[in-house]
């Protein structure tokens, strides 16, 4: 698809997407679930709409690092680690997205993203039975669990920052901006390497990803901005109902379609 098929008001819709998109993957994650079901509604086949989904997401991670680069101070040798194992996480969750079906990908998205905001809902009390136990005691938990969200990440983008955060708000006492500042480079390296999978092997919709990747890009710098005027308790709630209404509109289309 490229964006001279899309008509104005489809270009404008697309663009506010973008925009809003980059702002929440800044702020707590989950704006993939905004534009992901943008291109669903526009015709763009789902497992494409993921890979186009995973490009355009790139600029609007660049975005919210380059505006939490305070918030990464000290960060270093805990970044190195977590990315080391999301490389190859990243990798292996995309060569299964290409593997499987698009009746079945159709048919687990909407649990994934239903499971996703359930996740970033009960962050705080895992976080607090995390901190019982020992909080930042055993990162050698932390390390696998990272593995199995960047699968997640190169399977399905929508909802990677969201499961990220939450991941890490269990295992890491930090701050929710040093969290997100942490979940940000994690999640660029995990879409990163996903990204240059799909490039390779299969097709994507190079003009709504290019509109979403300019947008996004923008819509990254703003969220961090705007990040620090927010309330984190309104800013999980809100983001994991959006991801509900997103997992249940996502569940009744497969039946009505």
């Amino acid at each position: 698809m490229d964006v001279g098929e899309l008509s104005l008001w489809q270009l404008g819709l697309l663009a506010v997407a973008g925009l809003m998109a980059g702002a929440v993957n800044a702020v707590a994650g989950g704006g993939s679930m905004i534009s992901f079901p943008m291109l669903v509604v526009m015709g763009v086949p789902p497992v494409t709409a993921n890979v186009t989904n995973s490009v355009a997401a790139l600029p609007g991670y660049i975005g919210g690092t380059l505006g939490y680069r305070a918030e990464l101070a000290g960060q270093g040798r805990r970044l190195v680690r977590l990315a080391a194992v999301s490389v190859p996480g990243a990798v292996t969750g995309a060569l299964t997205l290409l593997a499987v079906s698009a009746e079945m990908f159709r048919a687990v998205v909407p649990w994934l993203v239903l499971a996703s905001a359930a996740l970033l809902a009960v962050q705080p009390q895992a976080a607090a039975w995390a901190a019982r136990r020992g909080g930042d005691s055993s990162p050698v938990g932390l390390l696998p669990a990272q593995f199995v969200m960047a699968f997640y990440g190169g399977f399905f983008v929508a909802g990677l920052g969201i499961v990220m955060l939450a991941l890490l708000g269990v295992f890491l006492t930090e701050t929710t901006h040093r969290l997100n500042a942490l979940k940000g480079v994690l999640s660029l390296v995990v879409g990163s390497v996903s990204a240059i999978a799909f490039i390779a092997l299969t097709s994507v919709a190079w003009g709504p990803a290019g509109l979403l990747a300019v947008t996004g890009l923008v819509g990254g710098r703003l969220g961090v901005l705007a990040a620090r005027r927010i309330s984190p308790a309104a800013l999980r709630r809100t983001v994991a109902s959006w991801g509900a209404g997103v997992a249940i509109a996502l569940e009744v289309s497969r039946h009505v379609a």
